[in-house]
């Protein structure tokens, strides 16, 4: 189901001041600059390894991310986990009793498929898993293993 930590976000109260420091002291460069209007969010990725570092600033004070900044401060947000087939994924996790935040995908950052687990079902962690674009399951594929 999982396959790789995809990313970990982080939330910053002004992505361009936590761009300089990624930049400018850690010498990273940024690989991807996004804002997601549904979700009120601006993002900055760096790649690092297999896995990538997301930058996320909330855009109004009604985002997701300003509300944790009001109540957590900036810092890890969530651990992202690429998968294959995010609704799969999400049939097994319901299936399990597990708590989801989003019971259907959304849209992510470059038009990948998103779903958050709640953090009261994983030990207070706040968990995303991913569905890169470009990953498409073949349902007549699907059909031949279930024969």
């Amino acid at each position: 189901m999982l396959y790789k930590i995809d990313h970990i976000a982080i939330a910053v109260e002004n992505i361009e001041k936590a761009i300089e420091f990624y930049e400018n002291t850690l010498g990273l460069e940024v690989a991807h600059r996004e804002t997601i209007l549904d979700q009120q969010v601006d993002t900055a990725t760096f790649e690092i390894g297999d896995t990538s570092i997301e930058l996320v600033e909330g855009k109004t004070e009604e985002s997701a991310i300003r509300k944790f900044i009001r109540s957590k401060g900036p810092g890890i947000h969530h651990i992202a986990f690429a998968v294959d087939d995010i609704e799969q994924a999400l049939e097994v996790l319901k299936n399990e009793g597990v708590r989801l935040v989003d019971e259907n995908p959304r849209r992510g950052k470059q038009s990948s498929r998103v779903a958050f687990i709640h953090p009261k079902s994983a030990e207070g962690i706040l968990y995303e898993l991913v569905q890169p674009s470009g990953i498409e399951i073949d349902e007549e594929e699907e059909d031949d293993e279930d024969e």
